[in-house]
């Protein structure tokens, strides 16, 4: 059994979603989980409020109280990929980070993530992400080193203040792709089944990506893509609407059956730039990784 060092947190939503107590939200939020887990963990004391006070099966729901609680699985899968750091001063950290391995802890990973990783080799255990990337996808991450500046770089995201840049291959064997060619795409995502997948549906766009050709080869081609918004999977979906599917994508255009990973195909997109004008020192800071993807 491989427990989490740190805790996991979540804010309860401001809507009830129709449940009495802590317990039944998390068995709503959590369905893999089963509810005899839960009450295990509170029985062992690993959930509990932000003053520290404990959760038991009886706390009655709270709108908008934080929850900490500790990840456990029974094996946790070793990433045999290194991380890289890329920039380091005393408020941020960028860290290059390598195809399967999660940003934070989830699913069957507890220590095994980027962000308790970079914690190990820095000594600094309030080192947070601010934003993610999927677990397929490798490239740029930014973290938080200081807790009292760490809003303010939460905030770049959450406003739109961080250029960001991404390179994929995509198959291009059903539609020809022409170099320099660009596109804008604008469209609705909402969460699909399974709830880890998303879709394009009708309604007001709520996502938006700027596309362009840089190279192109017999059945592949290599776009550059600038999401303006953060939605999940928005990249992979944006391309797909396009014809144009990333390469070793397991969940688009079709969910392939749940399996190891295969380390031989790595999802071929890569978060390689990211710029913005820094909150507290008003400096200009852009980072580059020293990875890029290449057509064979």
């Amino acid at each position: 059994m491989v427990i989490a060092k740190s805790p996991s947190k979540l804010s309860l939503p401001q809507q009830n979603p129709g449940v009495a107590s802590v317990l039944e939200f998390l068995i709503l939020k959590f369905p893999a989980i089963a509810s005899e887990v839960w009450e295990q963990r509170m029985a062992d004391g690993k959930v509990h409020w932000h003053d520290g006070s404990l959760i038991n099966p009886q706390t009655a729901f709270a709108a908008q109280q934080r929850v900490y609680y500790y990840r456990e699985v029974e094996v946790e899968p070793i990433i045999p990929f290194a991380e890289q750091i890329v920039f380091q001063d005393e408020l941020i950290l960028v860290a290059y980070k390598p195809h399967f391995l999660p940003v934070t802890p989830g699913g069957g990973y507890v220590e095994e993530c980027l962000q308790n990783r970079l914690r190990n080799t820095t000594g600094n255990s309030d080192l947070q992400a601010v934003h993610r990337i999927d677990k397929g996808t490798a490239g740029l991450v930014l973290f938080s080193v200081n807790p009292d500046s760490r809003q303010q770089y939460h905030g770049l995201f959450e406003t739109r203040q961080v250029n960001k840049t991404y390179q994929a291959i995509a198959s291009t064997t059903n539609k020809v792709a022409r170099i320099d060619q660009q596109w804008e795409i604008k469209n609705r995502l909402e969460k699909a089944e399974p709830r880890f997948l998303m879709h394009i549906v009708e309604g007001p766009a709520n996502s938006h990506s700027r596309i362009r050709c840089l190279q192109t080869s017999t059945d592949t081609a290599l776009f550059e893509l600038s999401p303006i918004t953060g939605k999940t999977h928005q990249l992979r979906l944006h391309m797909q609407s396009l014809g144009w599917p990333l390469l070793n994508d397991t969940y688009y255009p079709e969910l392939q059956p749940s399996k190891p990973d295969d380390y031989t195909k790595p999802l071929q997109l890569l978060a390689q730039k990211l710029q913005f004008i820094d909150p507290i020192t008003q400096q200009v800071r852009s980072f580059s990784s020293n990875t890029e993807l290449k057509l064979n």
